[in-house]
C-alpha cells in the first residue's frame, strides 16, 4: 500500500533534532517566545506545544513567527480539526497521543508530518499499514517502558519511537540508550514554576545541562 504526502519535513528530521522534546504547556500567551526562546538557547529546538490550554494554537504561531530557529509543532492533536487548527497555527509537525484511521489518514493528506502515539503492537502494525515508520510510545512507563521497547525492537527493528509519559531526569539516557529510541519527550526541562516565574535563565541552564548530558551519554561505550 502506497500513500503519497507532500510532509515539508520527514518525522526523522523532527526527532532527530534534539535528544529530549519539551513537553510544554503554555498558560498564559506571554510566557510562548521567551519560554521558547530559553529552550533554544540551550540547545533544545524542537517544541511540543500541547493542546491542553487555550493558549497552545496561540502560541504555537507566536513561536513560529518570533522563534525561527526552532521547530515549533502541536501535541495532544486528537483528530482531524485538531490538525487543521494546528496546521493553520503554523505547527510544523503534530503529535498525537494514540491513533486513529481517521487522523492517519488526514494527516497523509496534510502539509506536516504526524508522530502517532501507540502503547500497544497491534497500534503499531495499524500505523505500519499506512506506511509509519516513526510513533510517540505513551505512556510509556505505565505501557511497559524501557522493557517494552526493547520486546518490540526484535520484530519491529526498523520502527523509532519518541517515548513520553513518566520520563524523567533519572530515566531519560536509560531511554536514549536504546536502538530504536530517536529522542524522548517529558515535562522536567519546563518546570511549571519556573515558567510562572519567568525564570528564563534557569531553563535555559537545565536544558543545556540536559542536552550536555545526551551527548556524554552517546559517546559513552
Amino acid at each position: 500500500m502506497s500513500h503519497t504526502r507532500n510532509w515539508k519535513l520527514a518525522p526523522m528530521d523532527v526527532l532527530s533534532a534534539s535528544p529530549v522534546v519539551p513537553v510544554m504547556v503554555v498558560e498564559e500567551i506571554q510566557q510562548a517566545v521567551p519560554l521558547a526562546q530559553a529552550l533554544v538557547a540551550g540547545g533544545i529546538r524542537i517544541l511540543e506545544i500541547t493542546l491542553r490550554s487555550d493558549a497552545a494554537t496561540e502560541a504555537i504561531s507566536v513561536i513560529s513567527r518570533h522563534v525561527p530557529d526552532a521547530l515549533v509543532g502541536a501535541g495532544t492533536v486528537l483528530n482531524g480539526n485538531d490538525l487543521r487548527k494546528v496546521i493553520d497555527s503554523g505547527a510544523t509537525f503534530a503529535i498525537s497521543p494514540g491513533i486513529t484511521s481517521s487522523l492517519l489518514g488526514a494527516a497523509n493528506n496534510g502539509p506536516i508530518p504526524l508522530i502517532p502515539g501507540v502503547s500497544t503492537v497491534s497500534e503499531l502494525m495499524r500505523g505500519m499499514e499506512l506506511e509509519y515508520r516513526h510513533f510517540k510510545f505513551f505512556p510509556a512507563e505505565p505501557a511497559g517502558g524501557i522493557v517494552m521497547l526493547k520486546s518490540i525492537a526484535g520484530p519491529f527493528p526498523h520502527i523509532k519511537f519518541c517515548p513520553t509519559g513518566g520520563i524523567s531526569e533519572s530515566n531519560f539516557l536509560d531511554y536514549l540508550a536504546l536502538e530504536n529510541v530517536a529522542c524522548v519527550g517529558g515535562l522536567w526541562i519546563v518546570p511549571k514554576g519556573l515558567i510562572k516565574r519567568g525564570a528564563w535563565d534557569q531553563i535555559t541552564a537545565l536544558a543545556a545541562e540536559t542536552v550536555k548530558s545526551a551527548s556524554i551519554s552517546s559517546r559513552t561505550p
